[in-house]
This record gives structure tokens, sequence and C-alpha cells, in this order.
């Protein structure tokens, strides 16, 4: 047996940053003893890794190209695993100013010892498939705004100003183009002609991304019954079950939507809690689409006559209505947690019961004034 043979076989945990060409890896073995820090290229990774021993612990961050390396390492018998970057931070024994792919590596490696540590879920293919059609649909979207920011101001220099919605503008634009009394010259009329057809052609791109996504809540049952939920469409629905994957990954509800940043942050020191603004963590497009979810269901509460809206109305009334939107976005994503782990259809009338031994506040019998005792006498 070769020495390098050798030390592969005394590996035990493994540490990986990822990059497009150069490679980091950082391993050590049962005592934590360095036995290879070294850049490797694409093509080399991968034989290394196969020369490591069955099942073990390769971690990486959980970047843009984590969940293919992971899925890869998997198939070849080793303990793949993805750590968000954050974690992985307070490890780097360099701080701030020492960063460099050495010491990242270094610090993915002792972030994956930690027994506490919290894992990324390794997403499939289809998960990640289905993530790039609502990537590629916000960009889209983007565009499209830039377009028409683009055509306002052109149409602005020339003094002619219309309202501020899309629709009004879209209603006069050809009859704008076609008037010859205003000052919009030759060129000008061209360039906002392709203009004019590259917002269309805009248009049918997002409604062919719409047709996608609506196909694949249809096709997915766990989609479909996240698309029943008050505030949650199909594009809510679509992302949450392709971004998550297994919501047992999650003890609970409030867990669920911790994650996604829908709880207030705490300052609390000497037994005096102190709530501020929601953390904003975890996936800011999940979180945003939740929100403007809940913002509709505000606004459609008071027609509707179930638990749910009543209680959000209430809500309205008593914080306002950017509080009450925030508080629903939390609760759909503690009763989307609900429902994918009991695997049941949501139920707007449902009402959770309490639990065994524990009675309502309203209907506890009320406590005994306490007796007035005589005050003790002081010994003379």
């Amino acid at each position: 047996m070769s020495e390098i043979t050798r030390l592969m076989l005394l590996i035990v945990r493994v540490g990986v940053d990822l990059a497009k060409n150069l490679i980091q890896v950082h391993a050590v073995d049962a005592a934590g003893r360095r036995i290879v820090s070294r850049a490797l290229k694409r093509d080399q990774f991968v034989a290394w890794c196969e020369q490591l021993p069955k099942g073990c612990l390769v971690a990486m961050e959980a970047c843009s190209s984590g969940h293919h390396w992971a899925r890869r390492l998997r198939a070849a018998g080793l303990d793949a695993r993805l750590i968000a970057a954050h974690f992985v931070t307070p490890y780097r024994m360099e701080g701030r100013n020492g960063k460099n792919d050495a010491t990242d590596a270094a610090a993915v490696c002792e972030a994956a010892s930690r027994p506490s540590m919290r894992f990324v879920p390794i997403k499939t293919t289809e998960q990640q498939g289905v993530m790039t059609l609502h990537r590629i649909r916000e960009g889209l979207k983007e565009e499209r705004t830039g377009c028409i920011n683009r055509i306002r101001g052109v149409l602005a220099e020339f003094g002619l100003v219309f309202g501020k919605s899309p629709k009004a503008l879209r209603a006069v634009l050809a009859d704008v183009l076609e008037d010859a009394s205003n000052e919009l010259s030759g060129t000008a009329r061209l360039v906002l002609q392709r203009a004019f057809d590259h917002w269309h052609e805009l248009d049918e791109h997002l409604l062919w991304c719409d047709q996608q996504i609506g196909q694949h809540v249809r096709s997915t049952p766990e989609a479909k019954r996240a698309a029943k939920i008050i505030g949650i469409g199909e594009i809510t629905a679509s992302a949450m079950v392709a971004a998550v994957g297994d919501f047992g990954q999650f003890k609970s509800g409030a867990q669920c939507g911790a994650w996604l940043g829908l709880v207030p942050s705490q300052n609390s020191s000497g037994g005096t809690a102190r709530l501020g603004r929601i953390t904003k963590r975890g996936d800011d497009y999940l979180r945003t689409l939740l929100i403007q979810g809940a913002k509709a269901a505000v606004m459609s509460a008071h027609k509707r006559d179930d638990p749910t809206s009543r209680w959000l109305a209430q809500l309205k009334e008593r914080i306002g209505w950017q509080k009450a939107c925030v508080a629903m976005a939390n609760k759909n994503a503690r009763i989307l947690w609900a429902v994918m782990t009991r695997e049941k259809t949501y139920d707007p009338r449902h009402v959770s019961a309490k639990p065994p031994g524990k009675v309502p506040m309203a209907q506890r019998p009320a406590a005994a004034a306490p007796t007035a005792q005589a005050p003790a006498t002081c010994p003379v």
C-alpha cells in the first residue's frame, strides 16, 4: 500500500470550497489533524473523491453548483452534505480579512464537525428545474418593467406623458406612434415600435412560464394541496414545494416560518424579552411570494366567513395593514407545513383542537381573592 493510499484511508471528513474551475479541499482524520489541503481542477476533483473511504463526510457550501456535486458524490457512496454560507463564516480562523479558498475549505470542514450543525437538504434535478423556471420568470418580469420604463422615458422627452399603469400605456401607444401631429421623429417612432414589439415578446415568454408553473401544480399532489390555502396561489405553491422539498425537515410550523424569516428578531437579556422586526432570513423570493399572497388575503378577508378570514379582519383593525400581512404570511407558512407533513387537504373552516388537559382561559373558574393577613408585629 502506497503512502498516499494509506493517508487517504485515514480521512474521515473533507471540507470543500467550490468554484468554477478550481476546487479547494481540506481533509482531516478522526483526531482533526490535517491530511490534505490542496486545489484540484474539476476533472481531478471527482477522481480524488473516489479514493476516499465509503461513507466519508464531504461538506460543501450551499452555492449554485453545490447540489450538483452533492448528488454526484452521494452516487459515489460518500456522505455529501451542504452547509449554508452564514453558518461557515464563524469558523474561518483568519476572520473577514483572511478570506481565501484554503481558509474557506478549512472553515467548511470545521463547521461540518459540529453536532448541532444544520445542513441544507440536497435538491433533486426536478426541484432545480422548477426553481430555474421561477428564476427565469423573475428575470423576464424585471426586463419587461425596464422595457416599459424606457418607453415612458423616450415619450416623456417629446412631451408625451400617460397613466402609470402598463395597461394604460399599452392602450394608447399604438395610436401615439401613428399620430403625425406629435413631435416624435421618424427614428424615435422606429425605436419605440421595436421596443413595443419586444414588450409583446416578453409578455408571451411570461405567459409560457405561467403555463408551465400551472402544469407543475396540476401534476404534483403536494403543490395542488398547497394551492388551496387562502393566500397561496399556483406560483407560491410551486415555488414552495420545489424549494423546500421535504417539509419533514422542520420539527414544527414555527420552525418553517423562522426558516423563511417571518418571525420577529430578538434582543433579550436579563429576563427581559425585546422583539423587533422580522429577521428576513432565508429565501427572499419565497418570503416575497408569501407576503404578496397574504396582502391579497387581507384585502379580501371581509368577503369570506371562515375562521381564518374573521381572525384576519380583526387583526387588521387591531394592529394595522402591514403587520397583519406579515402575520398572515407567517400563518400560511405554518399551515403549509401542517398540510404537507400530515398529507391532508386544507380546510378553511378547520379549528385546531385544544391539547388534552388544557382549559381555555375564558372557561377557567375565577381565582378566589386572597385573604388579608394581619401585619406581623414588630417586637419592641
